[in-house]
């Protein structure tokens, strides 16, 4: 059985990707700083394991893939999907709030490559990360603060450098950048700013989480296994020029 690991497994984009990944047969390993939220998450699910983890910290990130491979012998499969947008406006952006949403937005999955990529060797087939992006990252007509547009482009950046490396090595490394997306993340926006965003979209409202983990699970399907260093943009057309 493949082993996939799916970082901030207990949000609404991360429950959609578990879900798909499990449907396609993979054993899960949920990743989350919700330790209680992953294991209610996981009472109903076979083939899912919950792993609690900080993951801003380096060596919770090393723990957590060392757990795994003891286990399970390796992994095939990961899924950095762990983010959060903090909503301070340029130039009144803290020190502390930079680093940290570089922290939770790029550093995590970083470390998660570096640890992946040692659990996939001697593995069998075309082994697979998949990085979740943000249109954010190339859309300035949208409200996203400069740190995190940074946070993003920075995981694009780590994404074509890792699937240049490892292309012989056979392992495929894609980001996914979505637009708009109903998940919690909606939270830190003001009304009126949600109303906006969503009234560009082209088809006039958000896209679903689903709707992005059928992505993940193409890529992570054997069709996928020919594409790698691709920035996938999903956004209904609202950025054709």
């Amino acid at each position: 059985m493949r082993i996939a690991v799916v970082t901030g497994a207990a949000g609404g984009m991360g429950r959609a990707i578990v879900h798909r990944l499990l449907d396609d047969g993979l054993h899960v390993v949920g990743v989350d700083i919700n330790g209680p939220a992953l294991v209610m998450m996981g009472a109903d699910l076979t083939d899912f394991t919950a792993l609690a983890c900080d993951l801003t910290d380096a060596e919770a990130i090393t723990d957590v893939f060392d757990t795994v491979t003891r286990r399970f012998g390796g992994v095939d499969v990961l899924v950095n999907n762990a983010g959060t947008c903090f909503m301070s406006d340029f130039p009144d952006i803290s020190a502390d709030e930079l680093d940290r949403q570089m922290s939770v937005n790029f550093s995590s999955a970083f470390h998660c490559c570096q640890q992946a990529v040692k659990a996939m060797a001697d593995r069998p087939g075309v082994r697979k990360i998949v990085n979740i992006s943000s249109n954010g990252a190339y859309n300035f007509d949208v409200f996203d603060p400069p740190h995190y547009r940074a946070s993003k482009a920075a995981m694009d950046t780590l994404t074509k450098d890792l699937a240049r490396r490892y292309a012989r090595d056979k392992i495929a490394c894609n980001s996914i950048a979505p637009a708009m997306t109903e998940t919690p993340l909606f939270g830190v926006l003001s009304a009126e700013v949600l109303e906006r965003a969503i009234s560009a979209m082209p088809h006039g409202h958000a896209m679903q989480p689903e709707q992005i983990a059928e992505w993940v699970g193409f890529l992570v399907s054997a069709a996928g296994d020919v594409s790698s260093g691709n920035i996938i943009i999903l956004n209904q057309g609202r950025d054709v020029r």
